[in-house]
């Protein structure tokens, strides 16, 4: 069945960077929007970022953030620069089956466990 793991969350300094990766499985990943999306301590888990055939980004990690993907590995990235103590929050990536620009939760297929990444001093 199709499976996604992200990997790479840690606690930096504000100011400081981190790749986020997540592996795809069980599925035609090339045929797969995906995005990022973030949940904060006591908040609604949000749109961060999306690759399809372009890329988007929230306005909040906009200029900060890059995301990129490898087809032929089934690997999908979040290259984040710049931290701030607000982007502390579990990291989830997630699949959708079209290729469209969406950021709502309830449009993806699925979902991965999360990485937890903390920014602070």
């Amino acid at each position: 069945q199709a499976r996604l793991v992200e990997s790479g969350g840690k606690s930096v300094q504000p100011g400081g960077s981190l790749r986020l990766s997540c592996v795809a499985s069980g599925f035609t990943f090339s045929d797969h929007s995906m995005a990022w999306f973030r949940q904060a301590p006591g908040k609604e888990r949000e749109f961060t970022a999306w690759i399809g055939y372009a890329t988007y980004y929230s306005n909040s990690v906009k200029g900060r953030f890059t995301v990129s993907r490898d087809n032929a590995n089934n690997m999908f990235y979040l290259e984040m620069n710049n931290l701030k103590p607000e982007d502390t929050a579990v990291y989830y990536c997630a699949a959708m089956d079209q290729k469209g620009l969406t950021t709502l939760r309830r449009d993806y297929d699925y979902w991965g466990q999360g990485t937890q990444v903390t920014v602070s001093s």
